[in-house]
């Protein structure tokens, strides 16, 4: 799946010279020094690409920008794709700023062309030198948890049996993963109907029988309006089978603020909640260019003003 494709006007009254609209902005390094320091009350964690106008097209720079911003944390889902010494600068980088590290995607996690459904040798082979490669990728960028896809149904087997080789497939990953005290978590999605994992109740359940510290799963509230609706409830429902969390709102797969999700309620109700994990934000930007990437950062800082 191509998952990757996927500051505030106000946030600060010394920015002075910002025009929401218009055609002034402050430039990259007046932003940063006008709208620095204050974090907020819950770990957003952008992904690349997200600052690029204001901060450069280097990812270590747009790290740096992110964290005089106030977010403390980074996702990025292609990292098992980055050589080993992007890997390293990232999380040297991460660990200079006090950053923590999301989510990566567990390279051939189970999708479309080898699902852990069919119970295939060749697939569930692809899928344990996955968890081992995670192992490596999260010692150089100091990483807990990497995204598993089980990838589609296998029409031709009964649910039953589907669901059993997916949970025996993920109780050898956590074998792997638990000594390393990395979570790999699953991710029920709205892409197609052709998914296996679609529902917070499917992976509670599959979560339960593996039945590890390493096997939990992302309630991705951008997926789960679109399957289910009723956000907080079923949030409730799975509450302790869910390890991470990721936004966008419904519909257009935007930041908070551009769609149907009440997303102060909802994340107010986190917060409440206890949660201290990443609030991943795998989603795109409404607007382009630098006046997108502020007003970002306004829905951001609006959104989290449930105190």
């Amino acid at each position: 799946m191509k998952r990757r494709k996927f500051i505030q006007s106000s946030l600060v009254t010394g920015v002075s010279t910002l025009a929401v609209g218009g055609t002034a902005f402050t430039s990259p390094t007046s932003a940063k020094t006008n709208m620095a320091e204050k974090t907020f009350n819950l770990n957003y964690g952008p992904h690349e690409g997200m600052f690029k106008n204001l901060a450069g097209n280097d990812f270590i720079d747009q790290i740096k920008f992110m964290h005089e911003q106030g977010f403390r944390s980074i996702e990025d889902n292609g990292m098992s794709k980055r050589s080993t010494s992007e890997q390293t600068k990232i999380g040297e980088a991460l660990a200079k700023l006090n950053m923590e590290m999301g989510v990566f995607v567990l390279d051939k996690g189970g999708n479309g062309a080898n699902t852990l459904a069919a119970g295939k040798q060749e697939y569930i082979d692809i899928f344990l030198k996955g968890c081992r490669q995670a192992v490596e990728v999260a010692k150089r960028t100091n990483a807990k948890w990497t995204t598993v896809v089980p990838g589609d149904f296998e029409r031709n087997l009964s649910i039953g049996i589907q669901t059993g080789n997916v949970i025996e497939a993920l109780r050898r990953g956590a074998e792997i993963l638990e000594p390393h005290g990395i979570v790999m978590v699953l991710e029920p999605l709205s892409d197609t109907p052709n998914l296996f994992l679609r529902t917070p109740d499917q992976s509670y359940m599959i979560c339960k029988a593996v039945n590890s510290p390493s096997c939990k799963y992302i309630y991705d509230i951008y997926h789960m309006q679109r399957n289910l609706g009723n956000i907080i409830y079923h949030m409730d429902q799975s509450w302790d089978e869910i390890a991470y969390i990721q936004v966008g709102d419904v519909p257009g797969r935007n930041e908070p603020t551009t769609g149907e999700i009440n997303y102060k309620n909802v994340f107010k109700h986190i917060y409440d909640k206890g949660y201290k994990g990443v609030v991943g934000m795998e989603h795109g930007i409404s607007k382009p260019g630098k006046e997108g990437e502020l007003n970002l950062i306004k829905a951001y800082r609006e959104v989290d003003g449930f105190l």
